[in-house]
């Protein structure tokens, strides 16, 4: 999958030290998830918008399986907010931009 300038790919130690601290939208997908792929534009415009204020992260469900596990995904695409390591709310599945939005403004 294209790696985006304001969306990040990480490992599943990564993941860990990254989100302590700050808001966190994490992306939770698989290379081989069609719905995935059309989320990548939808989060782009959105973490192009936020970035001063939410940090975007992936999370490759086959090579991240610890992580995966850790929250309990099931279903790609994922989308996790995570807000000082602890997770503040979820997403299944595709969604348009401006919802994205709505699910993470009451965070910042």
């Amino acid at each position: 999958m294209a790696e985006s300038n304001l969306i990040h790919p990480v490992t599943d130690e990564e993941f860990e030290t990254k989100t302590t601290s700050g808001l966190w939208l994490a992306d939770f997908f698989a290379d081989w998830c069609g719905p995935c792929r059309m989320l990548v534009p939808v989060l782009e415009e959105v973490a192009t918008e936020l970035q001063d204020k939410v940090n975007f992260i992936k999370v490759d469900v086959d090579t991240c399986q610890k992580t995966a596990s850790k929250y309990e995904v099931t279903s790609v695409p994922t989308i996790v907010l995570v807000k000082d390591g602890k997770e503040v709310g979820r997403i299944v599945g595709l969604r348009d931009a401006a919802k994205l939005k709505e699910f993470i403004t009451p965070h910042i």
